[in-house]
């Protein structure tokens, strides 16, 4: 049984790294000792040990300790044997082409199928879907694909913004690009904004958090969801 919590970010403006989620990962990883972190995404270039660490620093405020799956010697035995994972944000891009590098996906998508706990944030989520192609990052690397868990029916657009009628730029909106995605794909994109978050157990999503998410369809009109609705009710 799935159990995953997807959300746009870690941190929210005037708050530190998961704070605002730590009353809620302290439920959700209730009986967990040890975190498997996925350090992969890299935010502006970090090690994977000062990221793991500051991760690290997040978690003990809710006494769980973690470990980055580059400290292992066997990365897919590390996943294979967690208690939970944590697949945090940075570039989406180098992610996936680590995850690949490492021979991860099947193996991430094996263990949450069988409901071993999981959080994304921003990268960590975009991942959760059926692709990257999503993904407001620059393309550093090449992945051998852009094909990721789909653990979800849909794509995430993490950090969604909605257009700002007194600014100057004059260059595309989001929902500018989630349009021309659609031009080409037939995956749902859901814009998933700062502070909210997928609750998934099994095959219920719900949208958690206080504002509304906006979900994208091929041909059709974008639709704002509620907190917590299930976006099963909206998919077609």
């Amino acid at each position: 049984m799935k159990k995953m919590i997807i959300a746009s970010t870690s941190t929210v403006h005037g708050s530190g790294p998961l704070e605002y989620l730590l009353p809620t990962l302290e439920e959700f990883f209730k009986g967990v000792d040890e975190i498997v972190f996925i350090p992969y995404a890299r935010p502006s270039g970090v090690s994977y040990d000062e990221y793991t660490q500051k991760v690290s620093s997040a978690f003990e405020k809710i006494d769980i300790s973690v470990k980055g799956v580059h400290e292992f010697h066997n990365p897919k035995e590390a996943v294979k044997n967690a208690q939970a994972i944590f697949t945090g944000g940075g570039n989406t891009f180098e992610l996936v082409n680590q995850l690949y590098q490492h021979d991860l996906i099947d193996t991430l998508k094996n263990v949450l199928e069988r409901g071993i706990p999981y959080l994304g944030t921003s990268a960590g989520s975009n991942i959760c879907g059926v692709s990257m192609k999503t993904t407001n990052d620059m393309p550093v690397v090449y992945p051998p694909s852009f094909d990721t868990l789909a653990m979800i029916p849909f794509n995430i657009n993490a950090h969604y913004l909605d257009p700002d009628p007194n600014s100057t730029h004059m260059g595309e909106t989001r929902e500018t690009r989630i349009k021309e995605f659609h031009i080409f794909n037939t995956t749902p994109v859901l814009g998933l904004r700062e502070g909210s978050w997928l609750e998934v157990i099994q095959d219920a999503i719900k949208l958690k958090g206080s504002l509304t998410a906006r979900l994208f369809q091929r041909e059709k009109t974008p639709v704002e969801i509620e907190p917590e609705s299930d976006l099963g009710n909206f998919l077609s």
